[in-house]
């Protein structure tokens, strides 16, 4: 929503993940916010004490809202939960052939479908968060390099 807590975790982890992954430079990774609520702003500090605590940096990441060009600069544009998912599919423009899906589509050891927004809970929240966008994450870097980069 507001591109401060799970979107920019998951920017994060995948950056890393890419890199560590030798992708660095073929994959361009971004995250935004459905709502206009923190453009500008960096990560809630409880998200980034989180990622730092397991070494994924944010100190340069400051929110922003997604914008329907995102469409065409992305193969890939993903939700953390259903209500962002819809307001993505009424952002993207109907010739586009990048459509919005739920991040969790690409976990193999989570069975939920949405990321829960941790702002308003505790710290474990903030975990739980980094558990599933690590899982996700994982699973995406897994389909695009059998889908984009093999044969």
């Amino acid at each position: 929503m507001g591109n401060i807590c799970r979107s920019p975790t998951a920017e994060a982890v995948f950056r890393q993940y890419v890199e560590c992954g030798g992708f660095a430079g073929q994959i361009t990774v971004d995250s935004a916010g459905t709502h206009a609520y923190h453009i500008g702003f960096p990560p809630d500090s409880r998200t980034q004490r989180a990622a730092q605590q397991r070494g994924f940096d944010m100190k340069n990441l400051r929110g922003r809202q997604v914008e329907a060009a995102d469409f065409s600069r992305f193969d890939y544009v993903l939700a953390m939960d259903t209500a962002n998912l819809a307001i993505l599919d009424m952002l993207a423009p109907k010739e586009s052939p990048t459509r919005a899906r739920l991040l969790l589509d690409y976990a193999h050891h989570h069975a939920e479908r949405e990321v829960p927004d941790p702002y308003c809970g505790g710290e474990e929240g903030f975990e739980r968060v980094l558990d599933m966008v690590e899982d996700a994450a994982a699973g995406l870097l897994q389909h695009i390099r059998e889908r984009h980069f093999q044969g």
